[in-house]
């Protein structure tokens, strides 16, 4: 008797995919707003990175809201919603220590 042949789910397959299509578009919107957020996040500690901090963070934001609007499945809002968060909180105190032109314009 013919059966399906199911291939073996990975953990990134399992988390993002988890309704057995692939997603490449939104994929790639959850890694690079993770990525953003995860640099935001980690240069805001920094006060003269204000620069990166906020620009990431901005660029963060947009990729994580388009995201958001595009995804499919709990696991692709789920990271998401992580990315954006440190992506916001890396533009906020980025905006704090100097802004996005701070000093390069002015």
């Amino acid at each position: 008797m013919t059966q399906a042949v199911r291939r073996p789910r990975t953990l990134i397959g399992a988390v993002l995919n988890s309704d057995g299509k692939p997603h490449p578009l939104e994929n790639t919107f959850v890694a690079v707003t993770v990525v953003l957020g995860l640099l935001a996040f980690v240069s805001s500690a920094f006060n003269n990175l204000h620069l990166l901090s906020s620009w990431s963070g901005l660029a963060g934001i947009f990729s994580g809201a388009y995201g958001q609007y595009i995804s499919v499945t709990t696991g692709e809002r789920f990271l998401l919603i992580i990315g954006l968060g440190a992506a916001a909180f890396g533009f906020f105190l980025g905006m704090a220590h100097g802004g996005l032109f701070g000093g390069v314009i002015g």
